[in-house]
């Protein structure tokens, strides 16, 4: 979370260097804004989710006697 509202700052601060670059779409446009933090978070979530996930298969008793 604390990445997200940083991330948003710095974008916010960054917006009227590369307002020239964006068609059809206004520089402090909220929706994009909103879009491209929820896909951060779900690639985030999904990264982290995957090896956890096979982590949590693994017997803890093979793991701590493992070498």
């Amino acid at each position: 979370a604390i990445g997200i509202v940083c991330g948003l700052a710095a974008a916010l601060a960054a917006s009227r260097f590369v307002a020239a670059q964006l068609h059809d779409v206004s520089a402090h446009d909220p929706l994009v804004y909103a879009m491209v933090a929820l896909i951060f978070v779900v690639v985030g979530v999904t990264a982290s989710a995957l090896p956890a996930r096979r982590a949590a298969r693994v017997d803890p008793l093979v793991s701590l006697s493992a070498p």
